[in-house]
């Protein structure tokens, strides 16, 4: 049996979609005529019994114009509006070219008789998440309160992230104006020194002689060096990408002391809201699981929750899933138990995603408030080894002269 995705009135005008099974389109189309309905169209569906997540390819959308978009689409719906009629309304007015695009292309998709989530999974951009949201809240007839969990949802995580970025931007600029300078001494400053002292008859110290070495290799090298690093750096990204790099890289931070549990604390905590959102939201736990996983950056968690999903498919509880996976904390899978045992569990998911998102501000705060002294005083170190290395000849120099 074929599915068909069908668009028809009933007796009062309203308008449906739904998803129906048919051996042909004859078949259903003489189906539903029968029942008093008016049909508009009938389509195959070729995503089968579920909507379909494409991966976006690597292209990317604006989390923030997203989000406008959102907000605008909610309060249209709102004032009851029509789906089709609200997007007819925002796709012109779109300042971003590239979401503008996709929403056209979602528009396209239901004026041909696709669902809202069928035209979002389409265009291979949109979050899992969002087109899961979407589906739960056709599938449920609340489609304005699920997209308003979803905003509150981003807005939250991009308070999150840009209060990161913000806390890792001034050590940034530090090191890289430290950076700057370290190469400027060494193939600049020292090269220079080395003209001079090759016209002075003199003993060298050992310290001179090494700064003097590195840095007349360096100057000699640092066309090709700057290249090899771009290369590198270039290089490196690609291979992250790939699903062994990014595994590979994802279990060099886990092993890393401290740096290493703040990443995992963050990927829980990301975990955590989607997940808590999701089911919030309405969506079974299994798939919530599924959609919670795709959000996830990390390769190795991803290969964790695959595990867990199958666990309790066969019936385990999910704390006891993640448990035998030996990686979340154990304050976390302590607090999901409880959620559990006492039928809360969205709002204990909610509850981990802000204390994990709070104790990895704060460990990123205290991490950072160590390493600018830190830069500092190494930026110190190499400046006063350069300056004595350079000038200790001179004070050889004038002590013979004087004796």
């Amino acid at each position: 049996m074929a599915e068909w995705t069908l668009k028809y009135a009933d007796a009062r005008g309203a308008i449906h979609q739904q998803v129906a099974e048919a051996a042909s389109e004859r078949e259903l189309r003489d189906r539903f005529s029968q029942q008093g309905f008016l049909i508009y169209s009938i389509k195959p569906r070729i995503e089968g019994k579920g909507v379909t997540l494409r991966p976006g390819g690597g292209k990317k959308i604006n989390t923030e114009k997203f989000l406008i978009f959102n907000q605008q689409f909610v309060t249209l719906i709102r004032a009851g509006l029509p789906i089709l009629k609200a997007l007819d309304l925002l796709a012109d007015r779109l300042t971003d070219p590239k979401l503008s695009k996709h929403i056209n292309g979602v528009r396209e998709e239901i004026r041909n008789g696709a669902l809202l989530s069928e035209a979002f999974a389409k265009q291979g951009v949109f979050p899992p998440i969002y087109v899961t949201s979407v589906l739960a809240g056709e599938r449920s007839g609340s489609l304005g309160e699920v997209l308003e969990r979803f905003i509150s949802y981003q807005k939250l995580s991009l308070s999150v992230r840009k209060k990161l970025l913000v806390s890792l931007l001034y050590p940034a600029v530090l090191v890289f104006l430290v950076i700057c300078l370290i190469v400027f001494l060494v193939t600049y400053v020292v090269p220079n020194f080395a003209v001079l002292y090759s016209t002075m008859d003199a003993q060298l110290p050992a310290p001179t002689r090494v700064l003097i070495a590195i840095g007349t290799t360096a100057r000699n090298y640092v066309l090709i060096g700057f290249a090899a690093l771009v290369g590198g750096i270039f290089g490196f990204r690609y291979w992250a990408r790939t699903a062994a790099g990014g595994e590979r890289i994802d279990r060099f931070l886990l092993k890393i002391p401290i740096a290493g549990e703040v990443w995992l604390k963050y990927q829980v905590a990301q975990f955590s809201r989607v997940l808590g959102t999701l089911l919030i939201g309405g969506i079974p736990l299994l798939q919530a699981l599924d959609t919670s996983a795709d959000s996830l950056g990390t390769q190795v968690l991803k290969k964790v929750l695959s595990s867990a999903v199958k666990l309790v498919r066969e019936g385990q509880a999910l704390s006891q899933s993640l448990r035998k996976t030996k990686v979340f904390p154990s304050l976390a899978l302590d607090m999901i138990e409880v959620g559990e045992s006492t039928g809360a569990l969205p709002q204990m998911l909610t509850s981990v995603a802000e204390f994990y998102e709070e104790d990895v501000s704060n460990s990123v705060t205290a991490a950072l408030s160590l390493i600018e002294p830190i830069i500092m005083i190494v930026m110190g170190i190499f400046v006063a080894f350069v300056l004595i290395s350079l000038y200790l000849p001179i004070f050889s120099l004038a002590d013979s002269v004087h004796t």
